[in-house]
């Protein structure tokens, strides 16, 4: 079972799927703008996963 299934009815609606990704990617660049490297780029990371998964990957 993936992290992210872009199948499921949750992800249906776009806006969902965009805040999904949008969010840990704002909330990281917070976090490196405040200095903390650490925990931006956890935040990037799981950003970039989530867009990949639900937006980028086609699915």
């Amino acid at each position: 079972m993936p992290l992210l299934d872009p199948k499921d009815p949750f992800f249906a609606k776009p806006w969902v799927r965009w805040a999904t990704a949008g969010a840990p990617l704002a909330w990281g660049a917070m976090e490196l703008a405040l200095g903390n490297p650490g925990w931006a780029l956890m935040f990037l990371a799981a950003g970039a996963y989530a867009a990949w998964a639900l937006i980028l990957s086609g699915k």
